[in-house]
């Protein structure tokens, strides 16, 4: 699987997803500081602290909090993903009907997917997955562009 470890079957790129570029640093920074404030000593008092505590702790693990859509995170009813498996196709750029209707639906909340996945298709994997890992430095996540509402193709 390798290289296609952090790209879903959509043609989005793991590391741009506030999941794994954000909110790990940022559920750690707070434990860290309820941490100084002692919170890991007195928080237990507190309704619902220990399950928080260890939300937290998941949270700042991006292994954790999402593994990855083809280790199993992501929704589970996707039928992106399920239509990509059962056509055995490893990112929906590469298939023939590409954009088809669910990419095109989920495009309405990422705005640079059907784009982001012909640029893939003109450079290739390999070269796109660089352009990424460039992006993600510059700080950019999906959810800055993201629109709302949107839904994930269920079919």
């Amino acid at each position: 699987m390798g290289q296609l470890k952090w790209i879903t079957y959509c043609g989005l790129y793991c590391g741009l997803c506030s999941a794994r570029a954000r909110m790990p640093r940022q559920a750690r920074e707070l434990r860290e500081l309820m941490s100084k404030e002692g919170y890991e000593h007195w928080g237990s008092e507190l309704p619902n602290f220990n399950e928080f505590w260890e939300f937290l702790t998941d949270l700042g693990d991006p292994e954790k909090s999402c593994p990855g859509c083809r280790q199993g995170g992501g929704p589970p009813f996707c039928g992106i993903r399920k239509c990509a498996q059962k056509r055995d196709i490893k990112v929906c750029v590469f298939c023939e009907e590409y954009p088809c209707h669910r990419i095109e639906a989920l495009g309405k909340g990422y705005p640079t997917l059907v784009a982001d996945g012909k640029r893939m298709r003109e450079i290739g994997l390999e070269t796109w997955i660089e352009e990424q890992e460039e992006r993600a430095k510059t700080g950019f996540a999906y959810v800055d562009i993201r629109c709302y509402p949107y839904e994930v193709p269920r079919e």
